[in-house]
């Protein structure tokens, strides 16, 4: 593997100004760096961000005031799951992906990864003053609409593309070995929040462990670029100062497979359930128009199925990426709301039916 230059770094407090001068030129920037500080930003759970607030000796116009670094997390199991996959992805999707697609997401200035996939860094345009969205509290119906028409973005340029069978770097569809990852962190889950897990909320879980594979077996036809975890804490809204009204981050879970499995999980995880039912109709046909706009023109039929089908993702990412990443007292309650908002919405849509 050719060394990249400036060199990979694993850690911020490695950052120095000619670092950062060097990674800034190799974007096409003419700019000297003078100083730097940093602080951390954003509530991760698998890598670690700072934003850079940078001193210019010498800035060429557009030079940003500001950038996003991302670097592997400090938290040795976090950083192991980043390790099997989802650090290379996020990577080789901003510096090769993203610029082709109608999605909004933070331009790259910066992105390299090491050989053992464990030591990245990015660079990445610092979109502030949008900020995160609040899984635990969450959104708006116009945050929502917005990221729905966002989504569209990601899933109509390659829907059903052939090129998607050229990346080789992508995993495609769900395989077997996830029923078995599922089988098994599902007890471990299940164990851990017996005492914040409702029973109804425990047996649709327990369900859907037990017909995972069926789930697998019976993915959708159509394929396009699945984000895999397009949820509220991914995506960064618009203030009142302006700017794009909605952009997504954290590629660390992207794959091929059904767009359905995105638009559930945002919707599913994203409201109170009461909230998402009085909004999940429009809501649906806003991604339909959204995707015909783009050229993906989908009956509404074919998204209600996806939907439904997909909305196991929702129990997919909480159950895997609890036991996955390090436990924090705000990724608990975190999880506790996209377990009891998923599983609500599974017994709304019938969806278990789907594997029966």
């Amino acid at each position: 593997m050719t060394q990249p230059s400036p060199p990979i770094l694993s850690d911020p407090r490695e950052l120095t100004p000619e670092w950062i001068g060097d990674a800034l030129r190799s974007a096409g920037l003419d700019v000297r760096v003078g100083s730097l500080r940093r602080e951390p930003v954003g509530t991760g759970q698998m890598a670690h961000n700072e934003r850079i607030f940078l001193e210019y000796e010498q800035a060429a116009p557009g030079a940003p005031a500001t950038l996003v670094g991302k670097f592997p997390s400090p938290n040795e199991t976090s950083r192991g799951a980043g390790a099997a996959g989802g650090y290379l992805a996020e990577v080789l999707f901003y510096t090769e992906l993203a610029g082709s697609l109608s999605i909004r997401t933070p331009a790259c200035f910066y992105g390299a990864i090491a050989e053992d996939r464990a030591t990245f860094t990015l660079l990445l345009e610092d979109l502030a003053p949008a900020r995160q969205g609040d899984q635990i509290r969450g959104a708006s119906d116009e945050q929502i609409e917005a990221a729905v028409v966002n989504l569209a973005g990601l899933h109509a340029p390659l829907w059903n593309h052939p090129s998607l069978r050229e990346i080789d770097w992508i995993p495609v569809g769900a395989n077997a070995g996830f029923g078995q990852f599922l089988r098994a962190a599902t007890p471990l889950f299940l164990e851990r929040y017996a005492d914040r897990l409702s029973s109804e909320d425990t047996g649709t879980l327990q369900a859907f462990a037990e017909g995972v594979d069926r789930w697998v077996e019976t993915q959708p036809e159509s394929q396009t670029l699945v984000h895999g975890d397009y949820r509220l804490d991914n995506l960064l809204f618009a203030s009142a100062d302006g700017g794009p009204p909605v952009a997504a981050v954290d590629w660390q879970t992207l794959s091929v497979g059904s767009g359905g499995r995105d638009l559930a999980y945002l919707l599913g995880n994203s409201s109170p359930p009461e909230r998402r039912r009085a909004h999940e109709d429009h809501m649906l046909d806003v991604y339909r128009r959204a995707m015909a706009e783009l050229g993906a023109e989908l009956e509404p039929e074919t998204i209600r199925h996806d939907y439904r089908h997909g909305s196991f993702q929702g129990p997919f990412i909480t159950v895997l990426g609890a036991i996955a990443v390090g436990q924090t007292e705000r990724g608990d309650d975190m999880f506790m709301a996209m377990a009891h908002r998923c599983a609500a919405q599974i017994r709304d849509l019938a969806a278990l039916d789907l594997l029966g």
